[in-house]
C-alpha cells in the first residue's frame, strides 16, 4: 500500500517504476526530507532488477518549484547570513540529487505535470528524456531572489539550448512554455497527459537493452568535454564492454533470425 503521507510517492507498475514528489500543498519544491525520500525511491528501484524503468513526476497542479524557501532561517541574529547560506543544501542535496538521476542504472523519464522552476527545472533536465503538459512550464527563478542557476541548470541550460538562450532566460527569469521548451530542446515531447505519455515511454524503453541505453547516456552526457578523437577511443573500448553482454548477443541472435528480441537488460 501507498503512504500517500510521505514526501515521496513509489509505485510498481510492471518494469516501470513511477516516482511522485509529494508536497502538493507547496509546489513540490525541495526540503531535505524530500531530497531523502527521493533517494530512497531510487534505492528502491535499483535494488529491483524488475524495474528498468523510471518516470519522475509531481502531485497536484506543479511539478516542482525548486526548493522551499521558507525552510531557510532568515530570523535576525549575528549569523543569519551563516544560516541562510544556501552553499550547504545544495551541497548536501541538491548536488546529490541531480548525480542520482543522471547515474541510475535505468533510464528516467520526467513527466512534468505543471510548473519546473529554480532547481525543479533543473531536475526535469537532468532526467534522460523530459515529456511536459501543454500547461507546463520551466522558469529560471534564480535571478528573482539574487541567486544562480543550480542544481545543474547552468550546465543543462547551456547544453540543450545554447549559449545566448541561457543566458536570456537566466537573466529574465521569464518563463518558457512547454511548447516552446520542446521547440527549443528542452524537453522531448509535450502531451495532454504527462504521466501516460511518460509511462508509455518508460514501458517502451523497459523492454530493452538497458545496459546500452545507460551507457549511451553517459557517452552523450561527456560528449562536449572530450574531441573526437578521444571519444572515437572511448566509443571502440566501451563497444567491446557492451559486446560483453547477454543483451547483445541476443540483439544480433534476433535479427538474424528475424524474431523480437528478448532483452533482459543484462
Amino acid at each position: 500500500m501507498t503512504d500517500t503521507s510521505s514526501t515521496v510517492l513509489y509505485e510498481e507498475r510492471g518494469a516501470v517504476a513511477l516516482v511522485t514528489l509529494n508536497r502538493p500543498a507547496a509546489l513540490n519544491s525541495f526540503d531535505r526530507q524530500m531530497h531523502h525520500d527521493l533517494w530512497a525511491a531510487f534505492d528502491k528501484a535499483e535494488a529491483n532488477p524488475v524495474i528498468r524503468a523510471m518516470v519522475l513526476t509531481g502531485a497536484g497542479r506543479g511539478f516542482c518549484a525548486g526548493a522551499d524557501l521558507s525552510s531557510f532561517d532568515f530570523t535576525p541574529g549575528a549569523d543569519r547570513v551563516a544560516r541562510a547560506d544556501p552553499g550547504p543544501i545544495i551541497d548536501q542535496a541538491f548536488n546529490p540529487t541531480t548525480r542520482r538521476i543522471q547515474s541510475l542504472r535505468m533510464p528516467i523519464i520526467a513527466a512534468v505535470n505543471g510548473v519546473a522552476a529554480g532547481a525543479g527545472a533543473s531536475v526535469a533536465m537532468a532526467c534522460d528524456i523530459a515529456i511536459a503538459s501543454p500547461q507546463a512550464s520551466f522558469i529560471q527563478a534564480f535571478s528573482k531572489i539574487g541567486l544562480i542557476p543550480d542544481a545543474g541548470s547552468s550546465w543543462l541550460l547551456v547544453e540543450r539550448l545554447g549559449l545566448a538562450r541561457a543566458m536570456a532566460l537566466t537573466f529574465t527569469g521569464d518563463k518558457l512554455p512547454a511548447q516552446q521548451a520542446k521547440e527549443w530542446g528542452v524537453i522531448w515531447e509535450v502531451a495532454e497527459d504527462s504521466v501516460a505519455a511518460a509511462m508509455a515511454m518508460a514501458e517502451r524503453l523497459a523492454v530493452m537493452p538497458t545496459k546500452a541505453l545507460v551507457t549511451s547516456r553517459a557517452l552523450l552526457q561527456g560528449a562536449t568535454t572530450r574531441s573526437l578523437s578521444e571519444h572515437l577511443d572511448l566509443e571502440r573500448d566501451t563497444q567491446s564492454t557492451m559486446g560483453r553482454t547477454h543483451d547483445y548477443f541476443e540483439g544480433v541472435q534476433a535479427f538474424l533470425e528475424k524474431r523480437p528480441a528478448q532483452f533482459k537488460g543484462e
